[in-house]
């Protein structure tokens, strides 16, 4: 039996309510990016639910730009060709809200003009109404990751761990059918990094998510546990 990892002491969150679509997992078919008229990733791929697979490349190999893709937030200069679904459907012609992906940054991203708590409320998805009923979601997701009573706090005054708990938090009060990584942890000190990246990859596995982990690092994607995808660089296409 596998230990539940700690972050650090922290109690597993608890299975937020999630649409009862049934989750197939995300499928790249045939996804190809060009710049100015030139290929920098062509890629086919499915990612199972609960799976994480790493995405490993050179500065300027396309993995920000193929988790851009998938979330719809792509520079206008790509072009973009290829399928894109999820859980069945096709995604590349829905809009970025519509999309039902979440994603995680290098950087936390909280709002700083608005409370931990409001941060929170802002992922949340819109099946959640009255105050009352927001309220309780972002109260019981942090208890449940050790941070009760900071519904409040100035996010300003939050520590980095503290603050990446609470990214991942807002990404996860949003019920996405899938979780994009783009470099999470490499501002990470290596002893928060190690806690942080087993809580993160935990919580993914837990809740069945196909994960899509665009990364530098190979202790990252040893960590992730699943297929491993070596992008070459742009000239090499």
């Amino acid at each position: 039996m596998t230990a539940t990892p700690t972050f650090p002491d922290l109690k597993p969150m608890p299975g937020l309510p999630m649409p009862g679509l049934p989750m197939s997992g995300l499928v790249l078919d045939g996804l190809t990016l060009s710049l100015a008229g030139r290929a920098i990733l062509r890629l086919s791929l499915r990612v199972e639910p609960g799976e994480i697979v790493s995405v490993m490349g050179p500065s300027g190999s396309g993995k920000s730009s193929m988790l851009a893709a998938i979330c719809g937030t792509l520079d206008p200069a790509f072009q973009m060709a290829g399928e894109i679904r999820l859980d069945g459907r096709r995604i590349d012609v829905e809009p970025p809200e519509l999309r039902r992906t979440g994603i995680l940054f290098q950087d936390d991203l909280l709002f700083p003009h608005l409370s931990v708590g409001g941060n929170l409320a802002f992922g949340l998805a819109a099946t959640v109404r009255g105050r009352k009923a927001r309220r309780s979601c972002v109260e019981e997701a942090l208890s449940a990751a050790d941070l009760e009573g900071f519904a409040d706090r100035d996010p300003a005054t939050l520590s980095g761990g503290q603050r990446a708990r609470v990214s991942l938090l807002r990404v996860l009060l949003s019920h996405p059918r899938a979780v994009l990584l783009d470099e999470p942890f490499s501002k990470l000190d290596m002893a928060l990094r190690s806690r942080f990246r087993a809580f993160v990859f935990h919580e993914l596995r837990s809740r069945a998510l196909p994960a899509l982990l665009a990364t530098h690092d190979h202790e990252d994607a040893k960590a992730a546990g699943g297929k491993v995808i070596e992008l070459e660089s742009p000239g090499a296409i």
